[in-house]
């Protein structure tokens, strides 16, 4: 087997004749002299803990009994990717003829809430999606567009 070491090149030859091979008589080479793990984190080990790991003990916030994680599941997409859903040819075509405006439905491409992060272009769109923040609102409305809220 490739993975275990030889023996003759492990570091014990070196020790063979001196009797506690580098571990001391007095201490001696116990077990688990710290406790295994984690052991002793409020105790003997508490200035590591305290040190490296700090507010690892302890509780924080309220308790959320029964917590379902699907009634709070809102993906979000920001105003300046939706034309990124309807495509680029698609774009150019609506921005030759403005008379037809296009319908973004956020929802079907998995997104419930629109974010009003970046710029859109000036061209009139339809978005429908569960939910709109006030700045995306405004600035679909500002293009000449409009928010459609769909259950």
């Amino acid at each position: 087997d490739s993975t275990t070491m030889t023996a003759r090149f492990k570091k014990n030859r070196k020790k063979r004749g001196h009797v506690s091979a580098g571990h001391g008589r007095v201490g001696k080479h116990r077990c688990h002299p710290g406790g295994r793990g984690n052991a002793g984190g409020l105790t003997h080990h508490r200035i590591m803990f305290d040190k490296y790991h700090p507010g690892y003990f302890g509780k924080v916030g309220m308790r959320h009994y029964h917590l379902l994680r699907n009634h709070y599941h809102c993906p979000t997409i920001n105003v300046d990717r939706l034309w990124k859903l309807v495509g680029e040819e698609q774009r150019l075509k609506f921005a030759k003829d403005t008379s037809k405006a296009p319908v973004i439905d956020v929802t079907q491409s998995g997104f419930f809430k629109v974010l009003g992060k970046g710029e859109l272009p000036k061209l009139p769109v339809i978005v429908k999606a569960r939910f709109f923040s006030t700045l995306a609102e405004k600035k679909i409305k500002s293009v000449g567009g409009a928010c459609v809220l769909d259950a």
